[in-house]
């Protein structure tokens, strides 16, 4: 099976860039599963029910969340009718929405889908890790999931290594979300788990972020706010990762990091 999850969506910039690239890779990867992270797509802060959909009709599967899944107040009722948009699964119980799914790939086969927020340097949620071992023990891979895909959305790189190493072996891939910068270290892990710690945006990499530079810098420099942070609007790069995995035990053949467009180094899976 192969795979593709798709980091952070920033903005219009990033948006226009998902859904101008998604139907030429799933054509050209012959992609059976993309997950794409959209909590940042909506202005840079949520996701609105008009972006969820115009990402599931580009071509992605599932749209993953994270600490702004509820910045646009309708992410709260409408994330109850569409099944295909998660939040973090470690939100207190009775948050709406859900947390992980198993869905359907093409051919009939099946992904589980676990999204889990970081608790380091970020709001306390439930543990995440007890959250992912739940989710895994209900749906083992080889068994009920032909595929498991873990989306830590998280700021420290250790929190996110950590779940990867606590997934080695029962998931097909663990891939940090969060910081918006894409890193270097894509790898199939030694009991067969491909993991990657931040998949980075899809955004214009000419901000801070994927924010316009000017208000950052401004609240850097002088530690005054001039205004609100709006996403930079020039050519974005699409940023992800490419994974193939084992029809036989779900486990990482393969993986490679996918970077499209805008500024930073090509990189695309062939």
């Amino acid at each position: 099976m192969r795979l593709l999850f798709l980091g952070d969506v920033v903005g219009r910039s990033g948006r226009d860039a998902v859904v101008a690239a998604l139907p030429g890779l799933r054509s050209d990867l012959d992609l059976d599963f993309v997950v794409v992270n959209g909590e940042n797509s909506a202005g840079g802060f949520g996701i609105t029910e008009k972006i969820t959909t115009e990402l599931l009709d580009a071509g992605a599967d599932v749209i993953s969340g994270g600490n702004h899944s509820w910045d646009q107040r309708e992410a709260l009722v409408f994330i109850e009718r569409e099944e295909r948009l998660l939040r973090p699964a470690n939100f207190p119980a009775g948050t709406p929405g859900r947390g992980a799914g198993l869905f359907e790939a093409r051919g009939g086969r099946r992904v589980l889908l676990v999204n889990v927020l970081g608790r380091v340097f970020m709001d306390p949620l439930d543990d995440p890790f007890a959250t992912v071992e739940k989710e895994l023990s209900a749906a083992p891979l080889g068994d009920v999931a032909d595929a498991v895909i873990v989306d830590i959305h998280a700021e420290a790189t250790s929190e996110k290594m950590a779940m990867g190493h606590f997934c080695d072996g029962r998931a097909s891939l663990v891939v940090g979300t969060h910081s918006h910068v894409p890193t270097a270290d894509a790898q199939v892990l030694p009991g067969g788990t491909a993991y990657q710690t931040d998949a980075g945006m899809c955004g214009d990499y000419d901000s801070v972020i994927g924010m316009d530079k000017e208000e950052p810098l401004n609240r850097f420099t002088r530690k005054i706010s001039g205004g609100r942070f709006t996403p930079a609007d020039g050519d974005a790069t699409v940023c992800g990762v490419f994974v193939e995995i084992s029809d036989t035990t779900g486990l990482a053949e393969r993986v490679e990091p996918i970077r499209l467009g805008g500024r930073l180094k090509q990189s695309i899976a062939g």
